[in-house]
């Protein structure tokens, strides 16, 4: 038994080498994509602008600059709590741009373990 697609739903071959053509320019484009995430330094405050966390978007964090008058000896853990905090913030805004970046080339196609 044959089934009679509607016409340009079949399998033919100019169908198919279009969606290896299409296919092959969402790749090339998320690898331009992706360079161009990777390259993105984002700057992220914590404790109310005390602590700046540098990352870039391979989640490298760059530098951590902190306002000296958070320094107090005797209280290391909150100074801990701060960076901690900041840069598990700096993590999630890269993760959070490539996700909407890279949405904009696939749609809402999931492709886990991509970037």
């Amino acid at each position: 038994m044959r089934a009679n697609l509607p016409k340009g739903m079949g399998g033919g071959p100019q169908n198919m080498q279009a969606m290896i053509r299409q296919a092959q320019k969402m790749q090339e484009d998320m690898a331009a994509k992706q360079e161009e995430l990777d390259a993105r330094e984002y700057d992220i405050q914590a404790g109310g602008g005390a602590v700046t966390v540098k990352i870039n978007g391979k989640k490298e964090v760059l530098s951590i600059d902190i306002q000296p008058e958070i320094v107090d000896p005797d209280d290391i853990e909150t100074l801990s709590d701060i960076l901690v905090a900041g840069i598990n913030e700096a993590i999630k805004r890269v993760e959070e741009t490539n996700a909407a970046e890279m949405e904009k080339i696939t749609g809402p196609m999931s492709m886990p373990g991509m970037f």
